[in-house]
């Protein structure tokens, strides 16, 4: 699954790069995480930002619809005393994984959904859990609380 995700923003920073020249080698894992972080953001923007809206505040144009508010995902670490939880977010997203009785699920079950247009089989799973993790670390990123610790 990361070995996908690693391929894919590989093919992104050789198409950049061949379009700017080199930079520093320091500058070049900071372009690395601006470039995940903008393709989470556009991720988030698709998948996400009707319910929770574009800030991740929990006020997309779909939320009063709901008949439970979304989650304001700004404020992740805030509940968790400044801790942001990749696994169990990236569990949430999924939703394949989560037990009935916990509730009933008003988000959809994003692992499923992320894998169809890709064959059921291992390309699928690891298109799914890529998006997954750049969703999630893009949610990273939008916390309030300075004091996030990964």
């Amino acid at each position: 699954m990361k070995r996908t995700l690693l391929w894919i923003a590989a093919a992104l920073v050789a198409g950049a790069a061949a379009a700017e020249p080199p930079a520093p080698r320091a500058a070049e894992s900071e372009g690395g995480r601006n470039l995940m972080r903008s393709l989470g953001e556009k991720h988030f923007a698709r998948y996400c930002a009707s319910c929770h809206g574009l800030d991740g505040h929990g006020d997309g144009p779909a939320a009063t619809a709901l008949g439970k508010p979304p989650a304001d995902l700004t404020r992740i670490a805030a509940r968790r005393a400044g801790v942001f939880p990749a696994g169990e977010i990236a569990s949430i997203i999924d939703g394949r994984f989560e037990l009935p009785a916990h509730g009933s699920r008003d988000m959809p079950i994003w692992g499923r959904r992320l894998a169809e247009p890709i064959a059921e089989d291992a390309q699928g799973e690891e298109v799914a859990r890529g998006l997954i993790d750049l969703l999630v670390d893009y949610l990273q990123t939008i916390q309030v609380e300075s004091d996030v610790k990964p």
